[in-house]
This record gives structure tokens, sequence and C-alpha cells, in this order.
């Protein structure tokens, strides 16, 4: 089962516009299976936190849609904390929005707390570069 498949059937299920790239996890289990399948296909995870009370989070929903429209090699996820307190909890998130950014592997590479599009996007470009950036063997 492809990474594309289970992110069109996710999508379907929560009629979401057809042309959105970014999953919504509601649960423990949902965010289980999109970690797990972006490590077995090595695809790189980029994750906000946020909740339909905070106005700055629904006001950067728009603008994570784009980077995900732009960066097509990431896994881009969109949690509620109220919906999925659990993973909220297990990823140290402590105000909303907060955005972070995980290797293929799952490691967490880079946070990013609040509302700023400027820094966010220069997050993302850099991890971008040090993901695609060729590995060195000495």
């Amino acid at each position: 089962m492809s990474l594309w498949w289970v992110m069109e059937g996710q999508k379907q299920q929560q009629q979401q516009h057809s042309k959105s790239r970014v999953v919504k996890v509601n649960s423990e289990e949902s965010w289980n299976m999109f970690i797990t399948q972006a490590k077995n296909q090595g695809c790189p995870v980029f994750v906000h936190f946020g909740a339909s009370w905070c106005v700055p989070s629904l006001a950067m929903n728009a603008f994570f849609e784009e980077l995900a429209m732009t960066y097509q090699d990431i896994l881009f996820i969109l949690v509620d904390v109220d919906e999925a307190k659990e993973v909220a909890s297990k990823m140290e998130v402590k105000a909303m929005p907060t955005f972070v950014l995980m290797r293929d592997d799952g490691t967490v590479m880079d946070k990013v707390v609040g509302a700023n599009p400027e820094e966010i996007k220069k997050r993302v470009d850099g991890f971008v570069q040090s993901f695609l950036s060729p590995k060195i063997i000495g």
C-alpha cells in the first residue's frame, strides 16, 4: 500500500478539498499509521499542531496548504490537539500553533512555535536542503 493511496483515502474520508495535500490526524491511531507509513516510504514529515479555537492556528492553515503544494516530497499532517491529545503530549506541544519537522526515520529535526510564515518557510527550506543534500561517505 503506497503512502499516496493512504493519504487519498484519508482525504476522501474527511471530505476535504480534492487538491489538498494535508492529511488531518484526529487520533493516536491515525498518527501512528501515517508516521509508520512515512518511515516505510522514506518520507519526511511536517506537522502543524493546532486547535479549532486557536485563531493563529486557523490563520496558518492556508499557508500550510501552500507549503504542501510546494514541497511534494514531504508528508504534511494537521493535528488538532484537542482531538489527538496523546499525540500532542508525546510531541511535547505546549502552545499553538506548533510546527514540527521530522526526518523520514521519525527523528524530530526542528520545531517552530507561533504563527510566523517567514520563519517557517526559512526552516522548511533549510530542512529540505539538508535532507536532499548528498551524503558524503568518508
